[in-house]
């Protein structure tokens, strides 16, 4: 079955998708959107630097990823600059640093767009190891940390004031975030790794009723929208890691529907004509 190219992009689809849905619903909770943005700009920084040392590729976006977010935890403690101001400078700078090292990289032959948006048609079998290995270790990471996480989401002072370290925590998040963006590259791409962790959630955050709810419904909405983008790419021979996208946006269009009361209303029609 692994040997069929769609299947495999299918697989490696629904395995981005279950990690992205609950690191997104703290995105979307913590309001990180250009955060998360931030750290997948600094992934193609660490294509150009992993193709100069000749190392490995997945490592050095994570580490790249990595160094971002500690820099700007860092900057933010200073305080000489807005977080906004901090996020748009690092965001931009490390995308631009990416693109100018490949450009000089002359003896190297990159498919640039496949960096951008993503090539999952080509993932192999050691690609669904990774990602399902990975993914793994993400989220048993991010369950040892949850409530924690959650506490210093809500109210950081109280957290503090509990014994939690919310600084501590929010370092463990942010490496989870580079991880996931160094699995996630090759599926959907440095541009839109941070659509496919924010969609999902923004669209289950209308259907659920708490926060466990919310990040499994973010994680099967995602995987619906993987499955949905890539048949749809296959029928109209779209671009597989956009359209896995426009499929997130179309149920999050749905998802703003008033369900609840769309419901109420069929249920007192059915309560009222037995």
């Amino acid at each position: 079955m692994l040997d069929d190219f769609f299947t495999r992009a299918v697989l490696a689809g629904i395995g981005v998708a279950l990690v992205a849905g609950p690191l997104g619903c703290f995105i979307v909770w913590r309001r990180m959107a250009y955060f998360g943005d931030t750290l997948s700009h600094g992934a193609l920084l660490g294509v150009a630097l992993s193709l100069l040392l000749q190392v490995n590729t997945t490592l050095t976006v994570f580490v790249v990823s990595s160094a971002l977010a500690v820099l700007l935890l860092l900057l933010r403690r200073q305080g000489t600059l807005s977080s906004d101001a901090l996020l748009g400078l690092l965001s931009h700078s490390a995308l631009a640093i990416g693109l100018v090292c490949l450009a000089f990289m002359t003896w190297v032959r990159m498919d640039l767009l496949g960096l951008l948006f993503g090539d999952i048609l080509a993932v192999n079998r050691q690609d669904l190891l990774l990602i399902y290995g990975g993914g793994a270790l993400v989220l048993l990471v991010l369950a040892w940390i949850w409530r924690p996480l959650f506490a210093a989401t809500v109210n950081p002072d109280l957290a503090a004031a509990e014994g939690i370290k919310p600084e501590r925590v929010n370092l463990i998040f942010t490496l989870l975030l580079a991880g996931v963006i160094a699995i996630a590259m090759k599926v959907v791409g440095v541009l839109l790794i941070t659509a496919l962790l924010i969609i999902p959630a923004a669209s289950a955050r209308r259907l659920s009723s708490g926060p466990e709810v919310m990040a499994v419904i973010a994680s099967l909405l995602g995987c619906g929208a993987v499955v949905a983008g890539l048949f749809g790419s296959l029928e109209w021979d779209t671009p597989s890691g956009p359209s896995i996208v426009v499929a997130a946006m179309c149920i999050f269009i749905v998802s703003l529907a008033p369900w609840e009361r769309l419901l109420a209303k069929r249920g007192l029609k059915r309560s009222t004509n037995p």
